[in-house]
């Protein structure tokens, strides 16, 4: 299957402007699983809970939603992208993911980072899985990767492939997603954005760019640069995914003692 990311700069608040940009650069997009920074439309530096609210939109019939769902039919393929989504009187940080048959799903980061403490409440999905057919994929989001729990749970139900929209500033996840996949025998695509925002006084964020995908093996097939916008599309064979034996005597899996796993 070929599988790949969109690195760019969304402008803040902006939304119809990056989905344009997005849907506009997808129309040379050849794949069947593509994933898209997180918080890709409204951009990251919120100012406060009530700007969240106003840029945040209902899953899966608000606006965004519903153009990726449309680019995703027109394009034939899947899309995992980040959104802030509102849900009564609360906001979560999510990630949706959509195909040519529809919206298929919304995960709710877990582990928010920073001033998302003050803007999002902590997702409540739980760790999901979905089959697209020809590869079953599962989402994680940004600093989901600093806690190896989230990328374990995700293989152990079956997935093959980890989408990780990201907005990432600490430098350390480049280097630290071919371990997730390593200790798990996963692909991870992991798309991270570009730019630098300051607004309203805070400090500014530097975006790090460093968009990868990496094997099972833990290689590193294909990073981006730290500050150019790239689409990137490669060819994988998921199956690598599904063979978790390390050796004749050790399957990675199934050698877990969970009785022990235990404080």
């Amino acid at each position: 299957m070929r599988v790949g990311f969109y690195q760019f700069d969304p402008q803040f608040g902006e939304v119809a402007a990056n989905l344009d940009v997005v849907a506009a650069k997808l129309e040379q997009a050849d794949a069947d699983l593509l994933v898209l920074p997180e918080l890709f439309a409204s951009g990251y530096q919120f100012l406060s809970r009530e700007e969240a609210q106003r840029l945040a939109e209902p899953v899966p019939d608000g606006p965004t939603v519903r153009r990726l769902v449309d680019i995703a039919k027109s394009r034939k393929l899947h899309l995992v992208a980040g959104l802030p989504e509102r849900s009564g009187s609360v906001c979560y940080n999510s990630a949706v993911v959509v195909g040519p048959s529809g919206f298929l799903g919304c995960y709710r980061k877990t582990h928010l980072f920073y001033e998302e403490t003050q803007f999002f409440t902590p997702g409540d999905s739980g760790f999901l899985v979905w089959d697209i057919g020809v590869a079953k994929i599962g989402v994680m989001i940004c600093f989901d990767w600093y806690y190896p729990e989230a990328a374990r749970t995700l293989a152990i139900q079956g997935a093959e492939i980890i989408c990780h929209p990201s907005n990432l500033v600490l430098p350390n996840c480049p280097d630290s997603m071919p371990v997730r996949c390593l200790e798990n025998r996963v692909f991870a695509v992991t798309c991270n954005r570009i730019g630098r925002e300051a607004r309203g006084g805070k400090d500014p964020l530097t975006y790090i760019g460093k968009s990868e995908i990496v094997t099972p093996k833990g290689v590193i097939m294909q990073r981006a640069a730290r500050d150019k916008e790239e689409l990137t599309i490669i060819e994988i064979d998921p199956a690598e995914a599904r063979n978790k034996s390390l050796n004749r005597y050790n399957d990675l899996l199934r050698d877990r003692r969970v009785s022990l796993y235990k404080l």
